[in-house]
């Protein structure tokens, strides 16, 4: 009687083990993102060129990610886009549901205005770059000004949109007055790229600097606009190969290295990032799933039919690039400081 009430224990044991074992097989193989939210923190205002790209990568990143957990997008301009970095520093979640996109200026901003910008970017985790910021400088038609010779040898000055410090508009405007000498007077309170838009069709100023994309259809197919100058060398369906290339209007080797750490950040565009907190398993799946995602098809698509240019980097890619951006020669760099005026 003993030995089978002993048999019937150990049996009885087995049974509890495996059917225990089963209960938390599933929940163990379960992807971390299942039932999860991602928030996609936009640090400049809806309606620009940053706000667009997240709510694409809104619509496709998911079903990339194990898990498949959905996504939002919420927008949280400020201090030209530094509260957004400073949310993912300081309150965000850091298990990897909070990811923030903001105006790549800011890398700049970091080295010439540690003081007001003291952030160390080599920190983060970067996620991918989806798209360099092609940008170029246009003037409103009406105002007669056709090309890059009548822009340079205006004596009036045009009156141009000015955003927060920090954003990539003001960098490109103070560029043009200090290496280029072209006269423009800023004008001072338009919260983002959408508001000056709006201020140029409305003659409030004459034109601006901004992302190719951003530009609406019938300005380009009606003529509304002259684009006077690219700050990219990259070239574009739909973009007159004669507008002059600025890297190529510079006088010397220093200037051109001084151009070239000014438009590092429209290089480096369209950046993802996740907090340096992240373990290094989930900084790899959200790395695999946004680097699946720059390469579907559906996502190409949509990107082409809305004019959003995809020229992407992966995580390990931005990472580098920022690292040599911090290893920029200190004249440079304060050279650089004296142009953007901090």
């Amino acid at each position: 009687m003993r030995f089978r009430s002993l048999v019937a224990g150990f049996a009885a044991l087995i049974f509890w083990s495996s059917a225990l074992s089963a209960a938390t097989a599933p929940e163990a193989a379960r992807p971390f993102y299942a039932g999860k939210q991602i928030t996609i923190t936009v640090g400049e205002p809806a309606g620009g060129g940053a706000d667009a790209y997240a709510r694409l990568v809104q619509r496709h990143l998911a079903r990339h990610i194990p898990g498949v957990p959905s996504i939002v997008v919420q927008n949280m301009p400020g201090a030209g886009s530094l509260k957004s970095v400073t949310y993912l520093n300081t309150t965000a979640p850091t298990d990897g549901t909070a990811v923030v996109t903001f105006s790549s200026e800011l890398l700049v901003q970091a080295l010439t205005s540690p003081e007001r910008v003291n952030i160390d970017f080599r920190r983060f985790n970067w996620i991918g770059n989806i798209s360099e910021d092609l940008r170029v400088c246009y003037v409103w038609a009406a105002r007669g000004v056709t090309n890059w010779q009548e822009f340079r040898a205006r004596a009036k000055p045009l009156f141009w949109g000015a955003t927060a410090a920090g954003t990539a508009g003001n960098a490109d405007s103070a560029m043009l007055q200090q290496l280029f000498g072209v006269r423009i007077t800023p004008v001072q309170g338009y919260a983002g790229s959408a508001d000056k838009r709006l201020a140029v069709e409305r003659r409030e100023i004459d034109g601006d600097c901004t992302g190719w994309t951003a530009l609406p259809a019938d300005w380009l197919r009606d003529n509304k606009i002259n684009i006077v100058v690219r700050l990219s060398p990259t070239l574009v369906p739909g973009m007159d190969p004669r507008i002059p290339f600025a890297g190529d209007l510079v006088m010397n080797d220093r200037e051109r290295k001084l151009y070239d750490f000014l438009v590092a950040p429209e290089r480096l565009g369209r950046v993802y990032m996740v907090s340096e907190k992240l373990p290094p398993e989930r900084v790899t799946q959200l790395r695999a799933g946004f680097n699946a995602m720059t390469t579907d098809v559906a996502f190409r698509a949509e990107a082409e039919r809305l004019r959003l240019l995809v020229t992407a980097m992966t995580g390990e890619e931005v990472a580098r690039h920022i690292g040599e951006l911090y290893a920029t020669p200190p004249d440079i760099v304060a050279q650089a400081k004296k142009i953007l005026g901090e």
